[in-house]
């Protein structure tokens, strides 16, 4: 078939489920398992964990080290960096406290935002569109559109473009070329 890019699969990596877009590579050492979905032009580092029911959209990247747990959905366009760590239970408990899945909070990766290197996400939250989530924070909330959030736990420092760059707040302005304004939601296109 013309036009086709098939999927790459290092030979050391176990993947079990079926349902994995064209084009997509995944590395040594990963594991894709079953109820897992993976989109399109995705790259799966090595040593990434994917567990059954996460999502994930087109042209992803997971870099090294990443374990991505069930109730986890990362939209289009999406990139993790190595050893971010997400989590799907606030109170977990082995033995007789273990709760099962219905227990789990999800936790939304929208289009286009960045989870930087041992970045924590915590269960529940939502890292909205374009947002970027600086290295070794801890989100234990909702971040809102292109925002930029560090430190322990995370906070708000500033604005970033669609590109990346950090916005001057003053002007959401952004070398670019592109614009923003500020709404309910962090900022939008102006």
């Amino acid at each position: 078939m013309s036009g086709v890019t098939a999927v790459q699969v290092d030979p050391r990596a176990i993947v079990e489920s079926a349902d994995i877009g064209e084009g997509t590579r995944i590395w040594a050492f990963a594991h894709v398992c079953r109820g897992a979905r993976i989109g399109s032009n995705c790259n799966l580092g090595e040593g990434v964990y994917v567990e059954g029911g996460v999502v994930l959209g087109d042209n992803v990247t997971v870099k090294n080290g990443v374990a991505l747990y069930e109730g986890v959905a990362v939209e289009d366009d999406v990139f993790i960096g190595p050893h971010a760590v997400f989590t799907n239970d606030l109170r977990p408990r082995s033995g007789q406290f273990r709760r099962g899945p219905e227990s789990f909070l999800p936790t939304r990766i929208e289009r286009g935002a960045t989870v930087g290197a041992n970045a924590t996400v915590v269960c529940g939250v939502r890292v909205g569109p374009s947002a970027m989530v600086g290295a070794g924070a801890v989100v234990c909330s909702d971040v809102p559109a292109r925002a930029l959030v560090l430190g322990v736990p995370a906070r708000l420092v500033g604005h970033v473009c669609d590109c990346g760059a950090r916005l001057d707040e003053s002007r959401l302005r952004c070398g670019c070329g592109r614009a923003f304004r500020r709404d309910g939601e962090g900022v939008s296109p102006a």
